[in-house]
């Protein structure tokens, strides 16, 4: 059962990470980031690595997206600036 799981966990890993580079926008792959770090949450808890996975939860949630979308909302301001 837990090989199961584990083999579910990756190939949707391998799933979400195609995803997060397929999308064009850069507001929809920090959305697709985020859903992406829960997959690799769960793989990691499948793999018996909760240390990490709850390290991962502080990174994939409280890190990473506010930094993204602040350097998304700078650039914006950036080009209007320079724009005008």
């Amino acid at each position: 059962m837990n090989d199961v799981f584990q083999a579910i966990a990756m190939v949707s890993m391998g799933i979400v990470g195609t995803a997060v580079v397929l999308a064009r926008d850069p507001l929809r792959q920090v959305l697709i980031l985020g859903v992406y770090g829960m997959t690799m949450i769960i793989t990691f808890f499948a793999l018996q690595a909760p240390d990490v996975a709850l390290s991962a939860i502080v990174i994939t949630t409280a890190g990473l997206p506010p930094m993204v979308l602040l350097a998304l909302r700078k650039l914006r301001e950036y080009r209007k600036e320079h724009d005008q």
